[in-house]
């Protein structure tokens, strides 16, 4: 009722998922890049959970979108699909032949034709939403489908999309196989107060509106404080807050009609789910990783506090875009762990205490750098460990030794590397620091860093990922 009112050619507050209302920002979009490269290079489970209404089945057709053509998609909308039934549902998106005995033959028939799309250079990509939902015999066979592989390759990469239950239904040790084949977890966080106002104004500028801003900041305020920062509310609060706008015969949304849209919505507050233990973890995935330091993102702050402490603290939550990489990470407390942070001092490079600070003047030649980190590659075993600090693209050579020298600072000089590469199909320069025989020492070596450095995320990498 209020389109032309407002100068709008389409309704801007629908709660129907529509690409074309994709909000890049409150880092939504540079999670949309991570997910696509995850699941491009990367052979292990994705999961992806978020609130009731935090954009996650967006993102996920979003996702859809943005993989390249040589990517078979299947979508599962709904989880509450029994075992043969799941395979039946993924058999038949993918075209494979559907066997009369679906119970003793489906699951051949289906990796018959996983294998054909594999040897026609293509990929699969399965999707479940709502996998929090999911029955356990179900998760299991996801699982199961996810062991299948092809010249030491995957022939179904999955992506869980779910609310914050699924961390709780994978804390289950009975599920401990499933939990450990997830090797980049994701969470979408709600939208801060400061992102609610360009969030609305980006939705009402893919509507067709060309007006200046329409929500005062009270209005804003009281939509943030109602909605949670769950997209979904914010757009069923923006929606009724325009419409008592038209109503009233003004072009504002002011105090008043968001007064009255917090009324007529009736929202409760969100239950709170507590993290399972072992969602509780240090580092960053590869894929979120490379996606920050593309959008120009530092995983070292240019003025860091202080000294290095010699335990990470085992209560260090996921952050807003959290992937901790599983493949790589060990729970705190674990034995892997234990016996890391007792190993031998001169197994782990440490930290930068006693290490004096370059000065500014100083500036570090990259160049030698990365012709000796690439001598270091030649020579290091492909199954050894690094640790990632920071990614930059190569013709901004003046973020790369920034971001060098800054290592530099904190770190043992001996141990910083730099290297130069387009693997990730972008001429880059990373750099990096330490050289680790196992995923336990570097883990250790992790805990070990300053908290200037561990707070920003640095995550292990594996040397034949850079090669």
């Amino acid at each position: 009722m209020y389109l032309e009112h407002f100068g709008l050619r389409e309704a801007p507050f629908r709660i129907t998922p529509h690409s074309g209302f994709f909000f890049a920002g409150a880092k939504r979009g540079a999670t949309l890049d991570a997910l696509a490269y995850a699941i491009t290079h990367d052979e292990g489970i994705v999961k992806v959970s978020g609130e009731v209404g935090s954009g996650k089945t967006m993102l996920c057709r979003m996702l859809i979108e943005k993989l390249p053509a040589s990517v078979e998609t299947v979508f599962l909308a709904n989880p509450s699909l029994s075992r043969e039934d799941l395979l039946f549902a993924i058999a038949s998106e993918l075209k494979a032949p559907l066997p009369e005995e679906r119970t003793r033959l489906l699951l051949g028939a289906l990796e018959e034709r996983l294998r054909e799309i594999h040897a026609a250079g293509r990929d699969v990509v399965v999707m479940v939403d709502e996998a929090h939902a999911a029955p356990q015999e179900t998760l299991e066979e996801i699982r199961l489908l996810s062991n299948l592989e092809a010249n030491g390759h995957k022939l179904a990469k999955i992506v869980l999309f779910g609310q914050p239950e699924l961390n709780a239904r994978l804390s289950d040790p009975t599920l401990r196989q499933l939990r450990e084949r997830i090797t980049h977890n994701f969470a979408l966080e709600p939208l801060r107060r400061d992102d609610v106002g360009a969030y609305l104004m980006f939705r009402l500028r893919a509507a067709g509106y060309r007006g200046p801003d329409l929500f005062t900041p009270v209005a804003l305020q009281l939509i943030s404080d109602a909605s949670e920062g769950l997209t979904r509310r914010i757009n069923i609060l923006a929606d009724k807050a325009l419409q008592s706008a038209f109503n009233d015969g003004g072009h504002l949304v002011d105090n008043r009609q968001a007064r009255a849209a917090i009324t007529e919505a009736q929202f409760g507050p969100m239950p709170k789910v507590a993290a399972p233990p072992w969602a509780t973890r240090l580092g960053i995935s590869l894929a979120t990783a490379v996606v920050l330091a593309a959008a120009g993102y530092w995983l070292l702050p240019l003025n860091p506090p202080a000294p290095p402490v010699a335990v990470a603290d085992s209560n260090t939550t996921v952050a807003a875009i959290p992937a901790a990489d599983a493949a790589t990470a060990t729970p705190a407390g674990s034995p892997a762990t234990s016996a890391a942070q007792n190993a031998n001092a001169t197994d782990i490079p440490p930290p930068s205490a006693g290490i004096p600070d370059r000065t500014s003047d100083a500036a570090p030649n990259l160049d030698e750098r990365i012709t000796e980190t690439a001598d270091w590659l030649r020579k290091t075993p492909a199954t050894h460990y690094f640790i990632q600090l920071s990614a930059s693209d190569a013709a901004d050579r003046a973020t790369a030794e920034r971001h060098l020298d800054e290592a530099l600072k904190l770190l043992d000089p001996q141990q910083v590397r730099a290297y130069r590469s387009a693997l990730s199909g972008r001429d880059r320069i990373g750099i990096i620091y330490g050289d680790y025989a196992t995923p336990a020492l570097g883990e250790a070596a992790l805990a070990q860093l300053p908290p200037a450095i561990r707070e920003k995320n640095p995550y292990l990498r594996q040397v034949r990922k850079l090669r």
